[in-house]
């Protein structure tokens, strides 16, 4: 049997993978620290059901620890890593870009040693449409330069990418590189606009709205990603690098009606200044993932932003209490 490390593996789009991962018959190794960036026991609820299959196992800590990863390796026989783990957030990696580079950084490159030592068969590592910074040239295409990004979080993951490229040319580590372009859905984190809109829609609060409400993101539904991440791992390349969004734009204001129609709420809308480390635009290429991975997404804004609603109004209750710290 197959053993995988899944860095990350409690958060937004890691707990849906270990669940994919489990309903293949995979032995799925779950790496999480459990940090305070949200409430931890938002992530616990995520692998709620996955603790119950004996194929899983939760490991608790940091990447960021050699001793501890020396642990989980030596005890482990881990064949793959695909490593989500990661210090989120382009707003907040403006005020301590130190964290970043600690965690997105130092800690890929904590695993890609343990991926030379170890001898691992595949690195998968998934990186962030914000690499692209302000790119001018729409659809954004993996051949594209990206020399210039406009946050920390976003120059930390292309750091990572660099790195990854640098210990497969050193080592022969197969490596695939996964930017994911704004990943939304059922347990997406509270500080995501999708999930922070519903909440405050939902308290009758105004939603904060940067800017004049015209950007534009390629949201990608998170049954998506999990698909386009299982194909990356079935195909086993040297080195490679892949979009995987959706490769169609919504604007800002647009995804808000989306949510009011849904949830069956009008918003209050609190107008603010364009916030630093935005760029106006995201936008995926998927060419190269659907000829070299077979990739295709074919959820819908529509159909994700309802799947969403329906999961929130189920755990409505659940995170309001986190959030009054009735729990």
């Amino acid at each position: 049997m197959c053993t995988l490390l899944v860095t990350g593996g409690a958060g937004f789009i890691g707990s849906h993978l270990c669940e994919r991962l489990l309903k293949m018959n995979y032995k799925v190794i779950c790496l999480d620290n459990f940090n305070d960036y949200y409430d931890p026991r938002i992530k616990k609820d995520n692998i709620a059901d996955s603790l119950k299959n004996k194929n899983f196992t939760l490991v608790k800590g940091d990447i960021l620890d050699k001793g501890f990863l020396e642990n989980v390796f030596s005890k482990y026989n881990i064949d793959k890593i695909i490593h989500l783990a990661a210090l989120a957030g382009v707003r907040p990696s403006l005020i301590e870009p130190q964290k970043y580079i600690d965690m997105d950084v130092k800690g890929t490159v904590n695993l890609l040693e343990m991926a030379r030592k170890y001898k691992i068969e595949q690195f998968i590592f998934g990186s962030s449409s914000s690499v692209y910074g302000i790119n001018f040239k729409i659809p954004f295409s993996e051949d594209d330069r990206v020399d210039l990004q406009i946050s920390p979080y976003a120059t930390a993951k292309r750091c990572a990418e660099l790195y990854c490229a640098t210990y497969h040319y050193l080592y022969r580590i197969p490596t695939t590189i996964l930017r994911f372009f704004t990943v939304y859905g059922p347990r997406q984190r509270p500080d995501m606009a999708i999930h922070k809109f519903s909440r405050l829609m939902s308290q009758e609060k105004p939603i904060p709205v940067f800017g004049d409400g015209k950007s534009e993101r390629d949201y990608t539904y998170i049954g998506d990603i999990v698909d386009g991440i299982l194909k990356a791992m079935q195909k086993t390349y040297k080195f490679e690098i892949f979009n995987l969004g959706n490769s169609t734009t919504i604007k800002l204001r647009d995804l808000i009606n989306c949510i009011e129609d849904k949830l069956k709420i009008r918003a209050k809308i609190e107008q603010l200044p364009k916030q630093p480390g935005d760029v106006p635009i995201t936008c995926a290429d998927i060419s190269r993932a659907k000829r070299m991975l077979g990739y295709k997404p074919l959820t819908s804004i529509e159909e994700g932003i309802e799947n969403f609603v329906k999961w929130y109004l189920i755990k409505k209750n659940f995170l309001e209490k986190l959030e009054k710290g009735d729990l």
